[in-house]
């Protein structure tokens, strides 16, 4: 099903997104990637606020490449989702709405998306920049040092995403093996 969402997110929004929904999301996402997430994790560990308010935020995995003249940022894929697996579940709980990437996630991570009625989403890899079309502004606000995974603020317009695990911990990566794969009596995956 097609879904047009708005960024930030609301629980509500987010419980009523299913996994397998194609999403398009406009409003205000953040990236952050494994040296900004191990830098907010260090700053929540010394006692320290993070440089974001995270509630109801989306935070999008990717680091950009440099923009080309006329565009405010280059291609923007995703980049692997289980990178960030460590420091989610704290983020989460802390009232992050939502998460962009590719691939898997923990346990951990399911478990703190249900608990937290949160989303993860699935960006397309390989397709960034097409999905760089869809960001009208970019903005680092946040560990300029970090070059391109510093934390940086997005506009978006129609981005477009699919839900892989939603608030009720569903996950597509498990179901659509059960939809899709059949078994015959030698196990055999055809």
């Amino acid at each position: 099903m097609e879904k047009h969402i708005k960024a930030p997110i609301e629980k509500q929004a987010a419980a009523k997104l299913k996994v397998g929904d194609y999403v398009y999301i406009t409003g205000t996402i953040y990236t952050a990637r494994d040296a900004a997430h191990k830098r907010m994790y260090e700053a929540l560990s010394e006692g320290k606020e993070l440089p974001v308010d995270i509630q109801k935020q989306m935070i999008y995995y990717m680091g950009p490449s440099p923009a080309r003249e006329g565009r405010p940022i280059g291609s923007a894929g995703p980049t692997t989702a289980s990178r960030m697996d460590k420091y989610a579940p704290q983020l989460l709980d802390l009232g992050l709405g939502a998460m962009i990437g590719k691939g898997k996630r923990s346990p951990e991570v399911i478990e703190a998306i249900r608990r937290n009625q949160s989303v993860y989403f699935a960006a397309v890899g390989g397709a960034g920049a097409l999905l760089s079309k869809c960001i009208t502004k970019s903005e680092v606000i946040a560990y300029d040092d970090l070059g391109t995974e510093a934390i940086r603020k997005l506009t978006v317009e129609n981005f477009p995403v699919i839900v892989v695990i939603d608030s009720d911990g569903n996950n597509l990566y498990e179901t659509a093996i059960k939809e899709y794969c059949t078994y015959s009596d030698d196990a055999e995956i055809r």
